[in-house]
């Protein structure tokens, strides 16, 4: 067994092992076995979370690993209780045995992360301090088992039926609305009346999942307009001066930005609850609403098509490259051809240009989202959650996103998830068990045109060999 002390040298080379050090061991110690009762060890506890937060990186780190290694279960006695519940013969001693199994698994790190739960902000301090301990992982593969175990706790106590949904306005709290900014993932909020018009009452609505001991800290938030429409470009739809709709006579729902805010609670998903509770609230609210829809990012695309070159151009059929035989781009091999994904927004100003390669570049962009792939799973992580989620994948909407980042990820495309509610239970489970993608007639119709195409390129190819 190390001790911090140990550890510390060990893992940092330094000859002078930190006074701090055996007082956080002894302070871990007396937190894991209870010492002076229950009451103490949680003031305790309180002590060591603030010294943990006085550390430096470095004394972060060596902490960590300290309560990963050192404060891991018995090896002796979970030997011993694993052999007996292998060597139980009947039904009343397998019970037992896995009663003795189960107590012996329950690891005295896992007592100490449950101490921290207790005190106060200590669900806020728990989950920041696995935003820490994610960053230090890839350096330091001994933190796995902490991870492990304490995503374990926070799943748990992060339960979809512990959390609440709350509107959030233009007269929620001001600390409320600095998080919103501070958070907003998708599209940056500019200014406050950016702000206070995505918070309009009149055709806007925002909503959070709250955790009772974070009342202040949203860990994720969706934000929609009401339409009459499916929407397809985001510059309008976040346009400041564009005339607000009657959203009593909205027909659709249009959620264009979805955003976790805690690094700390990366893998553990209620994006999916968020998203059907707001359905439901929203369906209540407005009876005459019947879609459901986002306006959303392809971030991985244009890196996709980056690292894939052949796909735009046997996207390109007869016409379009005829089309762009007339600017002057003879094939694949052309310089515009190459840039056109690391220079998108160069390309895209001219209006020629622009016009035909846009059907090229929508079936490239239905191929990734429907074809491309990442371990078995749709490559792009945007499509993953909203399939995840039992959505469809609806549309494809051209320049819909004209900003540098929007450009720069997707080309200007963004596309429309559809959430048809009762068609979600139905799609999850053949997204889950199948594999199998919804999609819309027209995004089929894309697609399968280009298998088409790389069909005829297969052949072309086996022709030549003969």
């Amino acid at each position: 067994m190390f001790s911090i002390s140990k550890l510390y040298n060990i893992i940092t080379g330094r000859g002078k092992t930190p006074p701090a050090a055996n007082i956080i061991q002894r302070m871990l110690e007396e937190c894991a076995h209870a010492k002076g009762g229950e009451v103490s060890a949680r003031a305790r506890a309180t002590s060591l979370a603030d010294l943990y937060l006085k550390l430096d990186r470095e004394g972060r780190r060596v902490f960590l690993i300290a309560l990963s290694l050192e404060f891991a279960p018995d090896h002796n006695l979970l030997t011993a209780a694993f052999d007996k519940y292998n060597r139980a013969a009947d039904i009343q001693s397998r019970c037992y045995a896995e009663t003795t199994l189960r107590m012996a698994m329950y690891s005295p790190r896992k007592r100490i992360l449950t101490m921290f739960n207790a005190i106060p902000m200590g669900v806020k301090f728990l989950v920041d301090l696995r935003a820490e301990l994610l960053g230090f992982i890839k350096e330091t593969p001994e933190l796995k088992v902490l991870d492990s175990e304490l995503k374990e706790c926070l799943t748990a106590w992060f339960d979809v039926g512990f959390l609440d949904l709350i509107r959030l306005t233009w007269n929620s709290p001001a600390i409320l609305l600095e998080k919103l900014t501070k958070y907003e993932a998708v599209h940056k909020i500019n200014s406050w009346q950016d702000l206070k018009n995505r918070l309009d009452d009149s055709d806007r609505r925002c909503y959070a999942f709250f955790h009772p001991k974070m009342p202040v800290e949203p860990l994720i938030f969706v934000q929609a307009a009401l339409t009459d429409k499916l929407e397809g470009n985001v510059q309008e739809l976040l346009d400041e001066n564009a005339p607000p709709h009657d959203a009593s006579q909205a027909t659709t729902a249009i959620f264009y930005s979805i955003s976790n805010c805690q690094d700390g609670l990366r893998g553990i998903t209620f994006g999916n609850f968020l998203l059907k509770r707001v359905i439901e609230s929203m369906s209540r609210d407005f009876p005459k609403l019947k879609t459901f829809a986002t306006l959303s990012p392809i971030p991985g695309l244009a890196n996709w098509m980056e690292n894939n070159p052949r796909e735009l151009a046997d996207a390109c059929y007869p016409a379009d490259r005829e089309r762009l035989a007339e600017l002057g781009i003879t094939g694949s091999r052309d310089p515009v051809f190459k840039n056109i994904v690391k220079n998108p927004q160069e390309y895209m100003n001219n209006a020629a240009l622009t016009a035909a390669l846009k059907e090229p570049l929508m079936r490239t962009a239905a191929k990734y989202l429907v074809v491309a792939k990442t371990d078995g799973r749709p490559a792009d992580y945007v499509a993953r959650f909203h399939l995840g989620n039992g959505a469809q994948v609806e549309r494809l909407n051209w320049m819909a996103d004209s900003s540098k980042k929007g450009f720069s990820q997707s080309l200007g495309i963004m596309v429309n998830y559809l959430y048809d509610p009762d068609k979600l239970e139905e799609n999850v489970e053949k997204f889950t068990g199948e594999g199998k993608i919804s999609i819309s007639p027209i995004i089929k119709k894309m697609t399968e045109r280009a298998s088409h195409s790389d069909i005829a390129k297969t052949l072309k190819k086996r022709r030549g060999k003969k």
